[in-house]
């Protein structure tokens, strides 16, 4: 991805050096683990969770070489978002665009969803309209994940974004609303179609970055939604794919739906409610 001059956004908002700042919550992790990108399917992250939030030093710390180019990358992607969706939102929806905030956090932070751990994957908070990256996960997605490319990891970027998209459009608020009225079955499957959705409009904005693309990069998101797809990472966490417990789709669906908004570039053939096939 062509990024070199491109401007950084403004909206980072990094608790990097003071190893994971503190935030007052509601409790709980309903709404992260909604939201987050699906690295964790088959993982136990109560552990993980614990460590969140145990007490943390609040000494600085003093940032690598490496962490900071991915910070850089990280808010360059960003800025890619704000001016995608600032074009989009009036000549599709009728209305401006108002960007969310990105946290930018070491090991482990707290949000008003809850708390976090990096080994959880990046996640987007309704609750206060911003989204949490711990960028050690871009090694975890090419490493161990397979999903490998700058590409890559700013589809991880746009896709969180898409969440914020969602609850600008007022359907994060619907759809948690119908969640609490079904079983846990039928909530799986609507938080399916909320990521789903995210992929088509991660899709949406990288058609509307075209110019900055390089050979290669449609493949490595491609492969990068494959390589989280529920049933792929079930398979990988040494299980049989349980269909009823997929809350993000399975790899074939959601680089289908990335393709579908790339190919479109139109917010309203990402509906993957009214959807019969996903």
């Amino acid at each position: 991805m062509r990024l070199r001059g491109r401007r950084s956004s403004r909206n980072i908002e990094d608790r990097r050096r003071s190893g994971g700042a503190k935030a007052g919550g509601i409790g709980g992790v309903g709404l992260l683990i909604v939201l987050a990108i699906g690295y964790f399917a088959g993982i136990d992250v109560t552990p993980l969770l614990d460590q969140a939030n145990a007490p943390r030093s609040d000494a600085p710390r003093e940032l690598s070489a490496e962490e900071q180019q991915a910070a850089e990358f990280t808010s360059r992607v960003l800025a890619t978002t704000e001016d995608v969706w600032a074009q989009v939102f009036p000549e599709q929806v009728g209305r401006a665009y108002e960007p969310p905030v990105l946290v930018l956090y070491s090991g482990v932070t707290q949000s008003p969803c809850g708390g976090a751990s990096g080994a959880t994957g990046p996640f987007y908070c309704p609750a206060d309209e911003k989204a949490y990256l711990d960028t050690d996960f871009f090694a975890t997605l090419s490493r161990q994940l397979g999903a490998r490319g700058d590409f890559a990891a700013a589809y991880v970027i746009a896709h969180e974004v898409a969440h914020h998209v969602q609850n600008e459009l007022g359907i994060l608020g619907k759809v948690n609303s119908l969640r609490q009225q079904v079983s846990q079955t039928e909530a799986n499957m609507l938080t399916v179609r909320l990521e789903l959705q995210a992929d088509c409009l991660s899709g949406v904005w990288a058609r509307h970055v075209g110019s900055l693309l390089e050979p290669g990069d449609l493949e490595e998101a491609l492969n990068a939604a494959r390589m989280i797809g529920d049933d792929h990472l079930q398979k990988r966490a040494g299980r049989v794919p349980q269909p009823h417990t997929f809350t993000h789709g399975t790899s074939e669906q959601r680089s289908h739906w990335f393709a579908r908004g790339y190919q479109n570039a139109q917010v309203a053939d990402c509906d993957t409610f009214s959807a019969r096939n996903l």
